[in-house]
């Protein structure tokens, strides 16, 4: 139980195969956030050395919505079989993931996982923390049924500011390592952040190949 609750709450999923379409470019579409969240915009990815041909992963802003009380964001991944919606709250405090949702589970974490800090503190070398309640819940036609409970802990540490190329074009970045840690262990992962612009590189190892605003 423990264990599959690390695997929800690191948000890791295997996915079937699916085509998706490439993202339409909107002109009216502007990222003018530092941490962008305008509803509509959308993110194309692909796992690191697969070829642009094969049918990549989606992010979509898919704008304000209302999360165990809380006025949030959505965020929905989808392609290849995957369909997950993530709920965040996004603001001068940065960005706060609350949760996310598939067809057959809920995740809340409590109090929400600071994904990224305010804009004037995100710089090399700086480092956040915290630790959350996680609960799971399953989804059935019945209602809802407790699934997993548990303490997650993380640390976020700038490593570096640099120039990177990807499938989408080169990029100014932050390199970012995410430290989980429960009960039974812990899990390192690696993000890409370009301001303006979102997640370069996400922690599955995905990378920018569209977006579809400028």
């Amino acid at each position: 139980m423990k264990r599959y609750l690390m695997a929800l709450a690191l948000l890791v999923a295997a996915c079937a195969p699916q085509v998706t379409q490439a993202p339409e470019v909107r002109p009216e579409l502007r990222a003018e956030a530092f941490y962008p969240a305008a509803t509509g915009l959308e993110w194309s990815y692909l796992p690191e050395g697969e070829p642009l041909s094969n049918p990549p992963y989606r992010v979509r802003v898919e704008g304000p919505a209302v999360f165990q009380g809380e006025e949030v964001l959505r965020f929905r991944s989808f392609g290849r079989g995957e369909n997950r919606v993530y709920y965040r709250g996004v603001g001068p405090f940065g960005v706060r993931l609350f949760g996310f949702e598939d067809p057959s589970a809920r995740v809340v974490f409590a109090p929400p996982i600071l994904e990224y800090p305010s804009e004037g503190l995100l710089a090399v070398g700086y480092r956040w923390s915290g630790e959350s309640e996680v609960r799971a819940t399953l989804l059935t036609p019945q209602g809802e049924k407790p699934l997993a409970s548990g303490r997650l802990a993380y640390t976020f540490e700038v490593l570096e500011e640099k120039e990177v190329r990807v499938p989408a074009g080169v990029f100014r970045v932050f390199r970012i390592r995410q430290r989980y840690r429960d009960e039974k262990g812990e899990a390192l992962y690696e993000v890409w952040f370009a301001p303006k612009v979102g997640e370069v590189r996400t922690r599955e190892g995905r990378l920018l190949t569209d977006r579809n605003f400028r």
